[in-house]
């Protein structure tokens, strides 16, 4: 049974870093005891996520393949059109997905083309679909004529602790991003945002970013943890590869602190191995974006996700979900 007492919004860092020094075990039972009072057992979300507008962004953000500071080989390309993001849609919700999101490499939409890209939330949510956005920085009124036109998530990661995050950004700080955050929120819509693993960040940085989502007002909705996809041309490329114990260390930490969320296995998943997904999924993520295309780098084919669900009893969210139950009422049934 879940408890408000559970969900905290005054973490201390020194707390933190005590479940990171945790023993690993001890720390994925923890974590997995608290996902179960708050979300059904095996299941996970299905997001698919797709670049509606790519290459060319203005930022410097040091692991982005789209930056235009950057020779990555990623073209630019205009923004689509909205019947061929709404066919991409249509196939994603065939395919099992129940959030579709959508990204354009932007500082900040500009006023005509948020206008189009309003029309292709409209029309995604027609579909029955759950709608995210990924679109750089929002002022108010952006963020309103996105929420009147049905979206439901907006994601706009911190990436990092604000102490490091200069190492990885300069283009624009770390309030900017908090700020966003609190405009998307007061129109309404749900937040999501999480960070990266692997760019070089101490674990004191990771317990930082993760603090900084655990103390907002209200906690991100969803929380994607990323491990850093290496690619040539950005400044990142040949960083050292994180040590997937210490990844898995992070999802458990991001679930104890943030337990009503869903957490996101999210960029990343092509260098892991089963077991390393496997073992984040034991520690509380519980949500993954599927289709071969993360914007620019790859992802898992679907075959394989499926295969995978199916050796570890996991099943889509929303096919014949079973309540919540905590590891001790599943003790007392055997």
């Amino acid at each position: 049974m879940s408890t408000q007492a559970d969900i905290r919004h005054d973490w201390r860092p020194d707390e933190i870093q005590a479940l990171f020094d945790l023993p690993f075990l001890d720390l994925l039972l923890r974590a997995q005891t608290l996902h179960r009072r708050y979300h059904a057992p095996n299941t996970v979300q299905i997001s698919t996520l797709l670049s509606i507008k790519t290459g060319a962004c203005p930022e410097d953000c040091k692991y982005c393949p789209q930056s235009i500071r950057y020779d990555t080989g990623v073209e630019r390309e205009a923004l689509m059109d909205c019947d061929a993001v709404v066919d991409a849609a249509r196939a994603a919700r065939d395919a099992g997905a129940t959030r579709f999101c959508m990204g354009a490499a932007w500082r900040s939409p500009k006023g005509k083309d948020l206008v189009r890209v309003a029309e292709m939330i409209s029309e995604v949510k027609a579909l029955g679909l759950e709608t995210c956005a990924t679109l750089g920085m929002l002022d108010e009124q952006q963020a309103q004529t996105l929420r009147d036109a049905g979206l439901d998530y907006y994601n706009h990661n911190v990436d990092t602790s604000e102490d490091f995050y200069g190492e990885i950004i300069t283009t624009r700080t770390f309030q900017d991003r908090l700020d966003t955050l609190e405009r998307v929120r007061a129109a309404g819509m749900s937040v999501c945002c999480g960070g990266i693993v692997g760019m070089g960040e101490t674990v004191s940085d990771r317990a930082s970013m993760l603090r900084t989502l655990a103390n907002l007002p209200e906690h991100p909705q969803s929380v994607p943890i990323n491990q850093l996809v290496q690619v040539p041309g950005t400044p990142l490329a040949g960083s050292e590869a994180v040590n997937p114990i210490d990844f898995v260390r992070t999802i458990a930490v991001a679930r104890i602190l943030m337990p009503a969320s869903h957490v996101r296995l999210s960029a990343g998943r092509t260098d892991m191995s089963d077991e390393t997904q496997a073992l984040c999924f034991m520690a509380g993520a519980n949500s993954i974006f599927a289709g071969d295309r993360l914007l620019t780098t790859g992802n898992p084919e679907a075959d394989h996700d499926q295969a995978l669900f199916r050796r570890l009893g996991l099943r889509p969210e929303g096919a014949h979900e079973q309540p919540p139950r905590d590891m001790q009422a599943v003790a007392l049934e055997r």
